[in-house]
C-alpha cells in the first residue's frame, strides 16, 4: 500500500485522463475539444509545465501539476502547484501529501524559492492536509 510518486508518462494517459476529468467536474469547469490533448502533450514535454503522479500497487491514484516561473521578488523564481488530485478512494494513504512534498523537491532542485497553490475556501478536505504543510497567506485573489 505503498504510494510512490514519479514523472508522469505516454503510457499513463487513459489514467491521467480520467483523474483530470474528475478535477475538472470537481471545479465544475471543462475545456474545449482538443485543449486536453494539447495540455497532455505538454505535460509530457516538460515544459513549461511538469507532471508527476502518484502510484499504489500500480495504479495511478493522482497526479500534481507544477508551473515554474520567473519573479520580480525573487530571481530564481517560484513554482505554482497548479493542479492536484488524488482519486477519493485512495484519499488518505499520504498520496496528496508525497505529491506536494515531490513539487517542492522539484523546486528545490531548480533552484526555486517559494512553491504556492490555492484551492475554493470550501475545500475542506484538501485544506485539512494544506494546513499542516504550508503556512495559509494573507493574500487575496482576484481574476479579470
Amino acid at each position: 500500500m505503498t504510494v510512490t510518486v514519479r514523472p508522469l508518462e505516454p503510457r499513463d494517459e487513459a489514467a491521467w485522463r480520467r483523474h483530470w476529468s474528475a478535477y475538472l467536474e470537481f471545479y465544475e469547469t471543462g475545456l474545449k475539444a482538443g485543449d486536453t490533448e494539447i495540455l497532455f502533450k505538454r505535460m509530457i514535454a516538460g515544459e513549461p509545465h511538469f507532471a508527476l503522479v502518484a502510484e499504489q500497487d500500480g495504479a495511478v491514484i493522482g497526479f500534481v501539476h507544477g508551473l515554474p516561473h520567473a519573479s520580480t521578488w525573487s530571481l530564481p523564481g517560484y513554482c505554482y502547484l497548479e493542479d492536484l488530485y488524488v482519486d477519493p478512494q485512495a484519499r488518505g494513504a499520504g498520496a496528496g501529501r508525497a505529491l506536494i512534498e515531490a513539487v517542492a523537491q522539484e523546486a528545490k532542485k531548480r533552484g526555486l524559492t517559494r512553491v504556492y497553490w490555492h484551492t475554493d475556501k470550501g475545500n475542506e478536505t484538501a485544506r485539512a492536509l494544506y494546513d499542516k504543510l504550508a503556512t495559509l497567506s494573507d493574500f487575496v485573489q482576484y481574476r479579470l
